[in-house]
C-alpha cells in the first residue's frame, strides 16, 4: 500500500537533519511502523504536480491544515485508488468532503489533538494586541526607549467585555483560559451550551450583532463552513465598538481581507491578531502583512510540540485501524465511505 503524506518543510539542526515530528521528512514517526509491515510512505511538501504524480497510485493521503493541499474535485479524479484522507491536526475545510464521499473516499481528523495549543495561543494574541506588545518589542528591537509611546495604547484586560465567537473544544478551553482575568465573556454559538455549563466557563449567550457591538476584544473560534465565509466582511466589522481588537485562530477566510485592512488603516480596530491566513502558505504580498496594528503569526498555533505528538499518536491510530480492514474511531471521521 502507497501513503503519501504532505507535511510542512522542517527547520535543520546541527547535523542537517529535522527535528520537528510533522515535517515531510520526518511524516510523524510513521516511518519504521509503516514500512516494516512493506508500505509504501512518501513524504513531502509539494502541492502541485509532483504531488499529483504521486497521488495517482495512493491508497492513503495525509494532509494538515498547517500546509494544506486543496483537494478538490479534479485532483481527486485522478487520484484513482485514494481510499482515506487524514488530516494530521483538525480542521479539513481544505478538503472537498462531498466529493470524496461520492468517490468511496473516507476523510478523517485527529479530533481534539490541538485544541489546547490553539486556546493558550488565543489568550497569548489577545494580551499582545490589549497590552500593546508588538510595538513595545519592536522598539526594544531597535534600540529605542520611548516609553509614553508604548503605553499609550495599552490597556488591563481586566474588566473588559470578550466576545467568543464558536463556543466549541477550542472556544471552551479559551473562556476557561480568560476566566482568571476577569472579564466579562459573551459568546455566540449555532448551539447554546447549558446554564450549568455556561455557568462552569463563565460565559453569557448573545446574538451575534449583540456580542459585536459590546465586545471589546473578539475572538473566533468556529470552523469555516456554509455561512462562515466572510462572516466579518466589511459591515460587520464597521459594526465593532471603535477602538475594539479582533483575534482570529480560526480561518482566514472567516474575515473579509481587504475590509479588515481598511479597518485597521481607518482606526477603527486597534489591532488584529491570528495565525490563520488564506491562502496557505500566505504569499510574501499578502496585504496582512503590512497592515498596521497587527500581531500575525504564520499558522503554527495548534503545532506545538505537545500537540505534534498528540497528532502523531492520532494518525497512527487512524492507519493501524485502516490496515487492519477495521472501522475507523468515529470520533475522527468525517465523512465514512467505508460501504461504497
Amino acid at each position: 500500500m502507497k501513503i503519501v503524506a504532505v507535511l510542512f518543510p522542517g527547520s535543520r539542526a546541527d547535523d542537517g537533519r529535522s527535528q520537528e515530528l510533522a515535517t515531510a521528512e520526518n511524516v510523524l514517526g510513521l516511518r519504521p511502523f509503516l514500512e516494516d509491515q512493506g508500505h509504501e510512505l512518501v513524504g513531502t511538501s509539494d502541492t502541485g504536480a509532483e504531488l499529483d504524480a504521486e497521488l495517482s497510485d495512493a491508497e492513503v493521503l495525509i494532509t494538515t491544515p498547517f500546509w494544506p493541499l486543496y483537494l478538490d474535485e479534479k485532483r481527486i479524479e485522478k487520484a484513482k485508488k485514494l481510499k482515506l484522507v487524514v488530516t494530521a491536526g483538525v480542521g479539513s475545510d481544505h478538503i472537498d468532503e462531498d466529493t470524496a464521499e461520492r468517490h468511496g473516499i473516507s476523510v478523517a481528523e485527529v479530533t481534539g489533538s490541538n485544541v489546547v495549543s490553539v486556546a493558550e495561543h488565543n489568550v497569548m494574541q489577545i494580551l499582545a494586541l490589549v497590552r500593546n506588545m508588538i510595538p513595545a518589542y519592536q522598539q526594544a528591537v531597535q534600540g529605542r526607549w520611548d516609553v509614553a509611546e508604548a503605553v499609550r495604547d495599552a490597556h488591563d484586560l481586566e474588566n473588559k467585555t470578550v466576545g467568543l465567537v464558536g463556543l466549541g473544544a477550542i472556544g471552551a478551553r479559551t473562556a476557561l483560559r480568560l476566566k482568571g482575568f476577569d472579564v466579562r465573556m459573551l459568546y455566540y454559538a449555532n448551539h447554546r451550551r447549558s446554564p450549568a455549563e455556561e455557568a462552569t466557563l463563565g460565559v453569557k449567550y448573545a446574538r451575534l450583532d449583540d456580542l459585536v457591538a459590546e465586545s471589546d476584544v473578539i475572538c473566533l473560534a468556529l470552523p469555516l463552513m456554509e455561512g462562515s465565509k466572510a462572516l466579518f466582511g466589511r459591515d460587520r466589522l464597521a459594526a465593532m465598538k471603535p477602538g475594539s481588537w479582533l483575534v482570529n485562530t480560526a480561518r482566514g477566510a472567516i474575515v473579509d481581507t481587504d475590509a479588515l485592512v481598511e479597518a485597521l488603516n481607518s482606526g477603527h480596530l486597534a489591532g488584529y491578531a491570528g495565525d490563520t491566513w488564506y491562502p496557505q502558505p500566505a504569499p510574501a504580498d499578502h496585504p496582512w502583512r503590512t497592515m498596521p496594528r497587527h500581531a500575525m503569526t504564520i499558522h503554527c498555533s495548534g503545532m506545538t510540540v505537545e500537540a505534534q505528538e498528540r497528532i502523531a499518536a492520532g494518525v497512527k491510530e487512524l492507519l493501524s485501524a485502516h490496515l487492519a480492514g477495521e472501522p475507523l474511531p468515529a470520533d475522527y471521521v468525517l465523512v465514512d465511505a467505508s460501504s461504497h
